[in-house]
């Protein structure tokens, strides 16, 4: 013991003694407060790890001040703040299941948000052990049980603790990126880096990525947004007046069909349809269909299909808009313009953790009014998977939540079980299905899931169609990115009725389409299937005018595709690009019709040169705008700036069922329009898991797997 005090009674000993502690308590804090998801013994060594390098780093700074009256001072301030700081996560953690970032720091109406009023409310009685021990510390200074020592730490010692601290990071770092490859390039989940690198080096990294995003946005002028404008303004193209307003008032439900491809549709396997539901819908009299419509998203993958989808703007050229931007961006999306100008109440419904790309921040700022995430679900057991509620669940415990919104609504269902890697417990399997055997698991076990996701979603239009919504809304289904990586199009290729030694670029590009449907019930029966080339980026301005809500008004990068003035260049995110003649690929310029390389006249390559120059102006420019926010300097006609302070998305039922239209007007909810009466026995499932009992012992965590890079 008297060791030990003379240990610490060194500036060394109580360097170790401070950075000790507080490794304890951060650890504390990760397995008592925070919920991160760790799976398998390497992410728990890797979270075991985390805290000691940045701890010891910020620690021996204290080493450069070679008096004590200044060393002693200035680690306990050190280790206050830290301490302080990790608190702040703690109580913020248990309000928002998120982190706090720069931006919320710095930004009073989030802090206040945050932190007060509601913060004693947030406190817990182990809350005490964040503070105790400083406070023994502080007395055993005072009272002279810990000793100053008057001996100064010499600056190549100092430096070699610092140099040990970063050493022990940058393998930290090694470690996080052999667990989640593009750690720190491709955040999915703030999360993410705290599971691998901890508070402090999240507080640090975001710091970094804030001031890089305040230097490009005090640069922006209005100027910059002006170019944008006069853009848009060139590339828009007027609605069809024959399809301008056919759903007008309607509800708007769009599924999003996760990793899920167009060439899935009809796809017969060992005889057997994939999709057969989808297929029907496919080629119903009431729906639009779209057979060349392509994916266009970038890292930020489903993040950036949701952001195509909602704003007509791209994803950014690394990582996610949704993750990196999206807390504080201005934006101009669906939710907020339906409500604004035709009175649409906003809603979405996803079985996976809120904080995800960001969700529980950018829908906010998108103007959703309601966010029904895995806190609204039962997720225990084996209901859902590493991603969030099985498909079948999602849709039949929505019904109460859906009932309850006022109409006409907008509503989105996320769906996640056709998600890599594709596991679907033995029990969710149709045992009538039999899938391929190419040898990869991942490619058979996606028909697999493609198929459970068919059946889903005919449960769900079962009930819309029982429950009367059919009849009154406008459902829309897209696929939002690819499922089978170009990686393992090879294995799919004999499926697909092709060799894979000749699998080329050209193929993989044409598999990047997705299927995009919009199903229109008595709207004439004129629907079919449409062979104009599109993407992501033009659904917002086809929506908006089969409502028969002109997009003209707003800045958007697509252009109707039921518009004559439609332009069919379809921009990948990497500047490659299709049109209906030519894929241009690196540079190489192939034949659709052929699949080969192109032989061109020279007006042939100055029409692809144009396109190109197209492509690189489009996407340029909408970097420009999400980057510097120019969206701020914006204000259309009849459109106010949202708010996100107006949105909170706690208690979302009981917001939903006391809210009505108008002060004094009945409500125009599907349950009131029943008369009172819950529509939820309307729905009907297979799904075996609804009756399966569940505890909190076996409740999965859903907080986002990571071992794979898709």
């Amino acid at each position: 013991m008297k060791k030990l005090s003379k240990f610490v009674d060194t500036r060394i000993g109580f360097f170790v003694l401070l950075v000790v502690l507080f490794w304890f308590k951060t650890l504390f804090a990760y397995f008592t407060d925070f919920s991160l998801g760790v799976e398998g013994i390497f992410q728990f060594l890797i979270l075991i790890f985390n805290p000691l390098a940045t701890t010891a780093l910020i620690y021996s700074l204290a080493f450069y001040f070679k008096r004590a009256r200044f060393f002693y001072p200035v680690i306990m301030g050190l280790d206050i703040a830290n301490t302080l700081l990790l608190y702040l996560n703690v109580i913020y953690y248990r309000e928002f299941t998120d982190f706090m970032t720069i931006a919320t720091m710095t930004g009073y109406s989030k802090v206040n948000q945050g932190l007060s009023g509601s913060s004693l409310a947030l406190t817990n009685f182990h809350d005490v052990f964040y503070w105790l021990d400083i406070v023994i510390i502080l007395l055993l200074m005072l009272f002279r049980k810990i000793h100053f020592d008057p001996r100064a730490i010499g600056s190549r010692l100092a430096f070699a603790f610092t140099s040990m601290s970063l050493v022990l990071f940058g393998c930290n770092l090694a470690f996080g990126e052999m667990s989640r490859p593009q750690l720190l390039g491709r955040t999915f989940d703030r999360n993410y880096i705290v599971k691998y690198l901890g508070i402090d080096a999240f507080t640090g990294y975001d710091l970094v990525k804030s001031q890089h995003i305040n230097d490009m946005r005090q640069s922006a002028t209005k100027s910059e947004l002006e170019k944008v404008k006069k853009f848009t303004d060139k590339h828009y193209a007027k609605a069809n007046p024959q399809m301008f307003g056919i759903a007008k008032g309607r509800n708007v439900i769009v599924i999003h069909l996760e990793s899920f491809q167009q060439f899935i549709i009809d796809k017969k396997i060992n005889g057997q349809e994939v999709t057969p539901f989808l297929n029907t819908l496919y080629h119903s009299n009431d729906t639009y269909a779209f057979d060349n419509f392509f994916h266009q998203v970038g890292q930020g993958k489903t993040s950036d299909a949701e952001n195509m989808l909602e704003t007509s703007t791209f994803g950014l050229p690394q990582g996610s808009l949704f993750a990196t931007l999206g807390s504080d961006n201005t934006f101009q999306g669906a939710p907020a313009i339906l409500n604004q100008r035709a009175g649409y109440t906003s809603a979405v419904f996803h079985g996976n953790v809120a904080s995800f790309w960001n969700r529980n921040n950018v829908y906010k700022n998108l103007g959703y009014q309601y966010f029904f995430d895995a806190s609204y679900y039962d997720t225990s057991g084996d209901k859902a998977t590493g991603y969030g509620l099985k498909d079948k669940l999602l849709f039949k415990d929505s019904i109460k939540y859906l009932q309850a919104l006022q109409q006409p609504f907008y509503a989105k269902y996320i769906t996640v079980t056709n998600h890599f890697p594709y596991d679907l417990d033995d029990e969710d399997k149709d045992p009538n299905f039999q899938t391929t055997n190419t040898g990869d698991s991942n490619v058979d076990n996606y028909f697999v899931t493609a198929h459970y996701l068919d059946q889903s979603i005919q449960e769900f239009f079962n009930y819309l169609k029982k429950s009367g919504l059919y009849d009154h809304s406008i459902i829309m289904i897209y696929g939002d990115h690819y499922g089978i990586s170009n990686s393992e199009n090879t294995s799919l290729a004999s499926v697909l009725g092709k060799n894979a030694d000749d699998w080329t670029d050209f193929d993989n590009a044409q598999l990047q389409r997705v299927p995009l449907m919009f199903v229109i019930p008595n709207s004439g029966g004129h629907g079919h299937i449409d062979h104009t080339y599109g993407g992501e980026i033009d659904v917002l301005p086809t929506l908006l005018h089969l409502l028969g809500i002109s997009s003209k008004r707003y800045i958007q990068f697509g252009t109707d595709l039921f518009s004559s003035q439609h332009s069919q260049v379809v921009a990948f995110r990497n500047q490659d690009f299709v049109t209906p003649h030519y894929t241009v690929i690196g540079g190489t310029v192939y034949d659709n019709r052929t699949g080969k390389e192109a032989e061109l006249t020279k007006k042939q390559q100055e029409r692809i040169k144009k396109d190109h120059q197209l492509v690189n102006t489009e996407l340029s420019l909408s970097d420009s705008l999400n980057e510097k926010n120019l969206l701020r300097f914006y204000h259309p006609k009849g459109f106010k700036p949202v708010n996100p302070a107006d949105y909170n998305y706690s208690n979302g039922l009981k917001r939903a069922e006391r809210i009505e239209r108008k002060k004094g007007n009945k409500s125009t909810s599907l349950y009131s329009e029943n008369h009172d009466q819950s529509t939820e026995n309307d729905f009907s499932t297979d799904a075996p898991e609804q009756n399966h009992s569940s505890t909190d012992s076996n409740r999965i965590k859903i907080t986002n797997p990571d071992a794979n890079n898709k």
